[in-house]
């Protein structure tokens, strides 16, 4: 196998060039890229020497070529000629684009710096690509921070409470599990890899459950399906523990030595008999009865949590209630016991070698969330919010398609007076707003580095082909910018690689990465078997004294949804928007083959809600509520449960059938814990409409 980077190698025969998916994934999968005697790359597939990835790849990602070579591809820098939103534009160099930028961003930042916000998620997860150069150049500027919540940070603040960290058991030890609960996660859609270590334990006897307000292609691998309804997660698992409690189902050993807050929880969780959470879920109270029955007599017993849980009101606390239970079986004693919702935590990453924080001004910069865009780009200067937001830079995401209550969103983008500079590979639903598009590499044309959410392995990226056009990676774009903008810190001069050797420092063995692609931690198997978790105590926090210090529950408890079902005749259905299979995210969308199975945007609404509007299969509906309307297509479908329908995104708005998508309707509150969306908090009515105000916008 050939071990250099491709892109400036001139071969006479094919070669292979070992890389990382860069997607918002748990699965960080190991890639081999063949590329040809002209440099061509014409394969990307799965590296099988990669125990997790094992030679398999995502439909999704399996399709990469299509991506990099993508005949819409931006490969030139371009500055708008119409209007906002119009799509309008004209190729200029870099020289052009970077003088205007740099003076543009001087020229705001000698008034007042916070008036400049960078808009970034995970477009790519690559360390070097996703937040290095550009941190620093955003801390030397002074510009506003970004609270970058969007998809993970209830979970994650519940996890740092809880358990100490982002941590959990190890997804491989998922195959010697004797029961699996998939708690809010459609794994073959969204987490392949791990459900392949799941069909291994279903085919060693393992019992399969599916926990999930809609029926996914995964609940119709698994042995049981609880559909409970939509933020309901966290009384259901009280129940659990209110019936390992009545029957004894209980390691005592384990919680008192390894556990916090057990009598706490304890008078908590008896308040949380069966009959209520059934109540609450929308269940048979058998089901409640019988999951808990198996959780309380299995091991080992493992949880895999993702993170449509937490897209609600009460999300912080379902995810720490959840992450509690493995603790009051000992299911922790076991490394095939516990749970796993991310693993990201267990990385050595030196975020602040890369980031650079003391670049920063002495007072530091106001906070600006980012779920929340909507209401902030259309704020006007005040004593409590700061100047107004004046330029936006916008780099691994798309958030005129992707961030909630998107009607607000798009004003914001369409002011005239905020300067917009996007760093894209394509002209999506926000590069239309852009007074400038720069472009960026794609992954198979650039260095980088990445850490996993779903596996314990870190895995290095070389380019295996030159950038196409005039691509440029997002930490050249940003030296280039450092530089016009005058600033001569010796690390605004750090190449692509030099980061990713920084990345983690001698914590992993860089010298392995390149030999191989990636580097396994050492970790131990059963992390949590005598207890030594990363929280205050070294033990699982039931009670969390920080919380109760911010003024906030120290237990878990269930939250009622914002917008509880029942409590709006206008808009009697909960909505829930998961992701379509063949798109992640908003990327994707534009890649043909995949919008070809995926057909069009739809709706999954249950034949009895259908019935009840006269809405037949294949119709096109309106989805609406007092945020906006979205027009898409009805599949009457029991995947949606009764009185719940499913939103499946996120198509950009461009491809849509009015211009608009799911998040017309989604809204901007946030959640209990980690100041994230409530993407699945959210009331809606249904109509038929006629065909003809279907067409495209």
């Amino acid at each position: 196998m050939h071990t250099p980077s491709a892109a400036n190698t001139p071969s006479s025969a094919p070669i292979l060039v070992r890389g990382a998916c860069p997607h918002d994934c748990p699965d960080t999968c190991a890639l081999l890229t063949t590329v040809d005697e002209h440099g061509v790359a014409t394969r990307v597939q799965g590296n099988p020497d990669h125990r997790h990835t094992d030679g398999a790849l995502c439909a999704k990602v399996s399709k990469y070529t299509e991506r990099s070579y993508h005949p819409e591809r931006v490969l030139t820098p371009l500055k708008r000629t119409g209007a906002k939103g119009s799509g309008q534009f004209a190729p200029v160099s870099w020289d052009e684009a970077l003088t205007d930028i740099a003076q543009r961003l001087q020229s705001i930042a000698a008034r007042a710096p916070e008036a400049i916000l960078p808009y970034s998620y995970a477009g790519t997860m690559g360390m070097v690509q996703g937040e290095s150069m550009d941190r620093r150049f955003f801390h030397q500027l002074g510009a506003s921070q970004l609270d970058r919540t969007i998809c993970a940070s209830a979970g994650a603040e519940a996890l740092v409470q809880t358990l100490g960290g982002k941590v959990g058991m190890k997804v491989e030890f998922f195959a010697q599990a004797q029961l699996i609960l998939i708690w809010g996660s459609n794994s073959i859609g969204s987490n392949l890899h791990f459900w392949r270590y799941a069909q291994q334990a279903k085919r060693n006897g393992a019992k399969l459950v599916c926990i999930d307000p809609r029926k996914s292609e995964t609940a119709d691998k698994c042995h049981e399906h609880i559909a409970l309804r939509p933020g309901t997660d966290a009384a259901l698992a009280l129940a659990l523990m209110h019936e390992l409690i009545a029957h004894d189902w209980l390691d005592h050993d384990y919680i008192a030595r390894h556990t916090l807050g057990w009598d706490q929880l304890r008078e908590r969780a008896l308040q949380w008999p069966p009959e209520r959470a059934a109540e609450v879920c929308g269940i048979p109270v058998e089901q409640i009865r019988q999951l808990a029955q198996d959780y309380g007599t299995t091991q080992p017993a493992a949880i895999r949590l993702n993170y449509g849980m937490q897209r609600v009101r009460g999300g912080g606390n379902a995810v720490r209630a959840v992450a509690c239970l493995p603790a009051l079986t000992g299911a922790w004693r076991h490394r095939a016991g516990g749970v796993l919702l991310s693993s990201s935590g267990q990385f050595p990453a030196q975020r602040a070698v890369l980031q650079r924080p003391d670049l920063m001004p002495a007072q530091t910069p106001r906070t600006i969330n980012m779920s929340t865009i909507g209401d902030d780009l259309l704020r006007e200067a005040s004593p409590a919010f700061g100047p107004k937001v004046e330029a936006i830079v916008v780099y691994n995401s798309n958030p005129v398609a992707v961030a909630p209550d998107s009607g607000k969103v798009v004003r914001g983008f369409a002011r005239e007076d905020l300067f917009t500079v996007v760093l894209e590979h394509f002209r999506t639903d926000t590069a239309d707003y852009a007074d400038y598009i720069l472009p960026a590499t794609t992954q198979l044309e650039h260095w980088d580095v990445h850490l996993s959410y779903g596996h314990t392995d870190v895995l290095l990226n070389r380019p295996a082909i030159a950038p196409q056009g005039q691509a440029r990676s997002n930490a050249q774009i940003f030296r280039d910018l450092a530089a016009r903008m005058g600033f001569t810190e010796p690390c605004f001069a750090d190449s692509d690689e030099a980061l990713c050797r920084q990345a983690f420092g001698d914590a992993v063995d860089y010298a392995l990465l390149e030999s191989q692609g990636f580097a396994t931690l050492a970790l131990p198997d059963a992390p949590f078997a005598e207890g030594n978790f990363p929280t205050p105590s070294g033990r699982c926090e039931f009670y969390s004294a920080r919380l109760a210090a911010q003024g906030l529950d120290g237990l878990p408890d269930h939250l009622p949804n914002y917008e509880l079902q029942g409590t709006d005749a206008r808009y009697p259905l909960a909505m829930i928007s998961p992701p379509a299979r063949n798109f992640l995210n908003s990327t994707f969308v534009n890649v043909q083959s995949l919008r070809t199975i995926e057909g069009r945007p739809v709706l999954e609404i249950h034949p009895d809600d259908a019935e009840a509007r006269g809405i037949a299969n294949d119709a096109v509906v309106r989805v609406f509520n007092d945020r906006g309307s979205y027009l898409c297509h009805a599949t009457v479908s029991r995947r949606a449960r009764a009185g719940v329908v499913n939103g499946l995104g996120i198509w950009w708005r461009k491809l849509g059938l009015n211009g608009t998508n799911v998040n017309e309707v989604t809204g901007q509150a946030l959640t209990d814990l980690g100041r994230a969306p409530t993407f699945y908090d959210c009331l809606v009515q249904v109509e038929a409409c006629p065909t003809e105000a279907a067409l495209p916008a």
